[in-house]
């Protein structure tokens, strides 16, 4: 007798969905159980393997929890925002909307299909409205809120004005920042006006509005990610494809980072999987000093103090100077060149007339490479400025280079290079034959860096015969005495990109005010993601929204938010999903 499985599955699975086999209430006497999967985004494609794959696990752990008295809630939703939906409207003239929605009726087709023992009834998409007016809601709740260092949480902003009121900001100051060095009192508070005032607060807001690079491709009139870069053209066409800044949204998840570090050892994770998380966040100590500019390659040797070193006001006379943080002050005497991240802003202030083609030609090549191909990098590359950074304590000049391995983003976006202590910059001095200083005598052999902290320092000055990680303190305490550095723990993790210059996204819940954002009342929430006729970008790269006069005229956001913004939270949603009070 053959099995006709195809009729009989088709029976059942009419039943189960008739009877709500799988219906969940919120409120039992059984023990609970919540097996989650990672929800699918509804591409054209429909399902692959890899989904099956892990929801038939999911889907027999279910089964047997249930089977064993417990309230299981297995949900089921779509992430539908994102890119590849803007893609196809853009090539085929179709929404967004429409060709989701189309294509996750077919992946409700084939998970049907397969039989998995799901609770539609608590379906969500992160496109829909009242779903998406969560978002929006979470995102005010991180915009008007900021994090307190000493209570080591997260507050109200309002909390933050009524202690800049009574205090000025001595207890809270400010995140790295271009208004890094401020302080102000209560009444210098009270007597700034308001454009001053919203602008502190940015450098607070957990959510918070700056200047970001995009990858800005002409022929295409579009941003791309940097996925869709390769050896810099467009993997679509082909297309040159160059640098952009841009006003982008961020989460400013750095404040969090002592805690995501404290808090690895509470998981039960392995120590691989810790060691990766480690790298991650990347904390290091050292300080970060200031260096004046110089055109001359001549060293200067006038107003050294007792100890050898430039009084303050000699180094602070210059036009312009240079920060770098450091993990090893210690080895400030063998610097022999600095590096500077071609994006860096003060490239155009330092260039001299005599190497500005040259640097213009570099910056080209820059420009042209995505992030990741210039981290991947093997070859070595660079140019030099023609401008020199002054040693605070020796006076020597020292050539300011630029390179594509230095990164805007990371530290200062530049760093001060000890060939005979790092190899990355003893492969850059070989090669551009730049003199090498030894300062740790025996420990470098001449043919490599030697990153040793135990080495006896020489040709230092100072600091002659000390162990190198004693003369640290040592460095760092004249440096502050000087007035020109500073003690600083720094992180390899930056603050999360969180807008994207497209159109099939969240909006922001954001209206401007010449240059200040202010936050729309959340009783206009949901704002809606409007109709639009044409998907293509704004025309200085702002998103499609740019192009919406309605839009326009209000003085709301054009960025939307990234895919990720709304499935950052869809676990919780599933627990309410109909719930117009709260997200959860």
């Amino acid at each position: 007798m053959e099995y006709q499985f195809r009729s009989i599955e088709k029976k059942w699975q009419k039943h189960w969905q008739e009877n709500h086999a799988y219906r969940v209430s919120n409120i039992s006497d059984k023990p609970k159980c919540y097996v989650l999967d990672m929800f699918p985004y509804p591409s054209g494609a429909g399902l692959h393997v890899g989904h099956p794959l892990g929801y038939i696990a999911s889907d027999i752990y279910s089964r047997f929890k249930r089977l064993k008295g417990f309230n299981v809630l297995h949900p089921m939703g779509y992430d539908a925002f994102g890119l590849p939906a803007e893609q196809y409207a853009i090539e085929h003239g179709v929404h967004p909307a429409v060709s989701t929605k189309q294509n996750i009726e077919n992946f409700r087709k084939q998970l049907d299909n397969i039989g998995f023992c799901y609770d539609w009834e608590r379906e969500v998409r992160t496109c829909e409205p009242n779903y998406y007016k969560w978002t929006q809601w979470i995102f005010l709740q991180l915009f008007n809120s900021f994090y307190n260092r000493t209570l080591q949480k997260a507050q109200p902003i309002s909390e933050l004005i009524a202690a800049f009121e009574a205090a000025g900001n001595a207890a809270h100051p400010m995140p790295d920042s271009s208004f890094h060095t401020a302080s102000f009192s209560a009444a210098e508070w009270a007597g700034f006006d308001e454009t001053t005032k919203q602008a502190i607060l940015m450098e607070y807001r957990l959510a918070y509005c700056g200047e970001g690079e995009v990858n800005w491709c002409e022929a295409l009139g579009t941003v791309l990610a940097n996925d869709e870069v390769v050896n810099g053209v467009s993997e679509r066409g082909g297309h040159p494809v160059v640098k952009k800044k841009l006003r982008q949204w961020y989460l400013r998840i750095t404040e969090y980072a002592d805690r995501l570090q404290n808090d690895l050892q509470k998981l039960e994770w392995s120590d691989a999987m810790k060691e990766m998380q480690t790298n991650w966040i990347g904390k290091s100590s050292g300080a970060e000093i200031d260096f004046v500019v110089s055109t001359s390659p001549q060293p200067l040797s006038t107003n050294l103090d007792n100890d050898g070193i430039h009084d303050k006001k000699s180094l602070t006379e210059g036009e312009v100077t240079l920060r770098v943080y450091t993990t090893r002050p210690d080895t400030i005497f063998g610097v022999d060149f600095m590096v500077v991240a071609p994006e860096h802003e003060v490239v155009a202030k330092i260039t001299t007339a005599e190497q500005k083609t040259a640097v213009e030609q570099y910056l080209d090549y820059v420009n042209s490479r995505s992030e990741r191909e210039r981290m991947a990098e093997k070859k070595i590359t660079g140019c030099f400025t023609g401008a020199y950074a002054i040693n605070p304590f020796s006076g020597r000049a020292i050539p300011i280079w630029i390179s594509e391995y230095v990164l805007a983003g990371y530290g200062t976006g530049a760093i001060m290079a000890v060939p005979c202590g790092d190899e990355r910059d003893h492969k850059f001095a070989q090669h551009f034959n730049i003199p090498i200083t030894n300062i740790i005598g025996d420990a470098y052999n001449g043919q490599e860096a030697n990153p040793t902290k135990d080495a006896v320092l020489e040709n230092s000055d100072f600091l002659n015969g000390l162990v190198m990680r004693k003369a640290i303190d040592v460095v760092i305490n004249k440096l502050e005495a000087l007035g020109i550095g500073t003690r600083k723990t720094n992180y390899r993790m930056r603050d999360a990109a969180f807008s994207r210059q497209r159109y099939w996204g969240e909006p922001f819940p954001i209206v401007w005010v010449g240059n200040t954002a202010y936050a729309l009342p959340e009783s206009e929430l949901p704002l809606l993601l409007p109709e639009v006729e044409s998907y293509s970008p704004g025309p200085e790269g702002q998103g499609p929204l740019a192009n919406i006069p309605e839009w326009t005229d209000r003085q709301l956001e054009t960025n939307t938010m990234p895919g990720y913004a709304g499935s950052s939270w869809y676990f919780l949603r599933y627990m309410d999903p109909g719930n117009d009070a709260a997200f959860a």
